[in-house]
């Protein structure tokens, strides 16, 4: 929590320091009231004196106005602080999360940052406010209201030395035991947050396979787990306010049995019992106050350290001191691959397997790599390396011949532009959503962009055009809309090279063949006009996608299995040979076979069916 003050309290610091003393003022006109009070009934009401107690009422409202001004003027500063530190501490949340590397954001989780950045800031908010309304208050309240009442006497004043330290003791006990329980509480909200999310982004799958009673179940457990938590800080808590009041009543009656008898022989008025009566009240609620700030207090610590965690986080991959890269002239391009891999490995933490292990391949400039492999294969893992969403563990990849540790992101990242597997796009309108790569890209660009990746048609219909909305996750579009407008977004500023991870298959194969063909005219076109070519990079699970590619790539468990053109993989590849048999018709692997005899003599292909994968290929194709 200090940490946070320091990191984030600097600005509001005169707002610190006003709302308390305001607060102090206050106070000490709380001191002073019993004091009045004890002079209007001994030269007042004692006396039957009615003008001092019309006086001493007086004064009483005086101090209350004079209070309750200082009061609001301590509630504003406390709103202030608050509210500005936990506005502040949200943006540099987010901020900070954004600069954090997939290998961090896996680490923390979503459904945690999510948490972090609201409840466990919101924490942190109240004991802020807190803190400024009433740090100084009941503390100071607390060991003024004794020392007053030690002034007034001193025999009375030991019954404060008894049931003071009796409080103290019992809050000692409930807190080292509720600490540990705070911790957990927060540790349950995140997983009740993951099962919200879960259940609520995938909504349509768990209706599909009627699943909604097992996600109930879920949530329902976790919200116990959490509530069991709760109900056992909340018993331990709930000791406080019974023995605390327990004492301070026990030591009402024990001031008004050893107060009367001073009375009676004359060494206290009845104005000063009663004083001391309002001090021994204030002195005790005001260990209850503080002992409701320490729960408000550890709860907040916790929050505090959840927060810092994420912020000290440091990113694995930074650009610091990088320079900005030079781009190959375009008439020279023939020496610079456009990318490359030298023996680059990457595993997801230390001690984990490799999800990419020693993959080295050169892709020159303007041409296209199709990646292909079996599900788990480290297809995606593999072209993340390429933006350096992730830092290879081993080896190197560069970018235009320089290693992509040495680019600065913003620039690397402009060059490289890539369609993630699943179609993401925000609220908003379609143009605010094709716009993220260049803010300033024209009508005629998007419009560009959006024949390129066969979305224009689909968008033309709309009676906004370029203005329609896009709802939260674009929930207004198919599938098949959604992977064609964020590979439009990827175009949007011309990018060198374009990486496409599985982004097209929701397409038919019609449509996917028409956006191959136009982004290999969009590679063309941009050589001719004096540009460098587009390369291009396609992950897919199809091989009509992947086969007419210039280099395939066939992942076996993250190692190369195979790497060259279409028929060459065909002959020499045993995985790449099996996958085909199992998605071509039977007439394509017949003219596979005797192209690949023709080409070369490698081993025989296997005899058409008699490999193709399952049988329900097998009969379709007839086999």
């Amino acid at each position: 929590m200090i940490e946070l003050l320091r990191r984030f309290g600097g600005k509001f610091r005169r707002y610190m320091v006003v709302g308390p003393a305001c607060k102090l003022i206050e106070v000490i006109f709380d001191l002073l009231t019993p004091l009045v009070i004890a002079q209007m009934i001994d030269k007042g009401i004692g006396s039957h004196d009615v003008n001092a107690v019309i006086h001493y009422g007086m004064v009483l409202g005086a101090m209350a106005v004079i209070g309750i001004s200082f009061t609001l003027v301590c509630q504003k500063m406390a709103a202030l602080t608050s509210q500005g530190m936990g506005t502040d501490i949200r943006g540099a949340l987010y901020e900070h999360i954004n600069k954090l590397s997939y290998a961090e954001l896996d680490r923390f989780g979503t459904p945690s940052l999510i948490t972090r950045i609201t409840n466990d800031v919101n924490q942190v908010q109240l004991a802020v406010a807190l803190g400024v309304r009433m740090l100084i208050r009941w503390p100071f309240l607390a060991v003024g209201s004794m020392c007053a009442a030690l002034a007034i006497d001193l025999k009375l004043g030991m019954i404060f030395l008894i049931c003071t330290p009796a409080i103290g003791l019992v809050f000692w006990f409930v807190m080292v035991r509720c600490i540990p329980y705070y911790r957990q509480l927060q540790a349950k909200l995140d997983r009740i947050a993951l099962i919200c999310r879960e259940g609520l982004s995938g909504a349509r799958v768990v209706r599909a396979f009627v699943r909604e009673d097992h996600e109930r179940e879920r949530f329902a457990r976790a919200a116990d787990d959490q509530a069991h938590v709760a109900i056992a800080v909340g018993k331990l808590s709930s000791v406080l306010n019974p023995v605390t009041f327990l004492v301070m009543n026990l030591g009402v009656c024990a001031i008004l049995w050893v107060g009367g008898i001073q009375v009676n022989v004359g060494e206290l008025t009845q104005g000063q019992v009663m004083a001391f009566v309002n001090y021994m009240t204030q002195t005790l609620t005001s260990i209850v106050y503080v002992a409701n700030l320490v729960v408000v207090f550890t709860k907040a610590s916790a929050s505090a350290s959840r927060i810092n965690e994420v912020l000290n986080c440091e990113p694995s991959i930074t650009d610091e001191g990088n320079q900005p890269v030079a781009l190959p002239e375009p008439g020279n391009v023939a020496p610079v691959p456009a990318l490359s891999f030298d023996h680059a490995s990457f595993s997801f933490g230390a001690g984990a397997a490799n999800a990419v292990s020693d993959v080295t391949l050169e892709l020159p400039l303007g041409k296209t790599l199709g990646i292909i492999g079996g599900t788990g294969s480290g297809k995606s893992t593999l072209v993340s390396l390429i933006p350096r969403l992730y830092d290879a563990s081993t080896g190197s990849v560069s970018v235009m011949g320089a290693d992509v540790r040495t680019w600065p992101l913003d620039q690397l990242r402009r060059v490289v532009a890539t369609v993630p597997q699943r179609a993401s796009l925000v609220s908003g309108t379609i143009r605010s959503n094709l716009i993220w790569r260049d803010d300033a890209a024209t009508d005629d660009e998007l419009w560009a962009a959006l024949d390129m990746a066969q979305a224009s048609e689909f968008v033309r219909k709309k009676p906004q055009g370029l203005d329609a909305p896009v709802e939260a996750g674009g929930k207004n579009f198919s599938g098949g809309q959604r992977q064609r407008l964020t590979i439009a977004r990827a175009l949007v500023g011309s990018p060198q090279v374009l990486i496409m991870d599985d982004s097209a298959s929701a397409l038919d194969f019609k449509t996917d063949a028409a956006l191959r063909h136009a982004i290999r005219e969009c590679s063309v076109r941009g050589a001719a006009e004096g540009g460098l070519p587009l390369t291009t990079v396609i992950v897919s699970q199809r091989v009509s996608t992947v086969r007419d590619a210039d280099m395939i790539c066939v992942l076996d468990h993250g190692s190369v299995a195979g790497l060259g053109t279409h028929d060459e993989l065909y002959a020499t590849c045993q995985l790449y040979r099996e996958i085909c048999q199992s998605q071509l018709r039977r007439e394509e692997l017949e003219g596979q076979q005797g192209s690949t005899a023709s080409a070369s003599a490698p081993s025989p292909a296997p005899a058409p069916g008699a490999a193709c994968a399952p049988a329900s290929v097998r009969a379709k194709e007839g086999c």
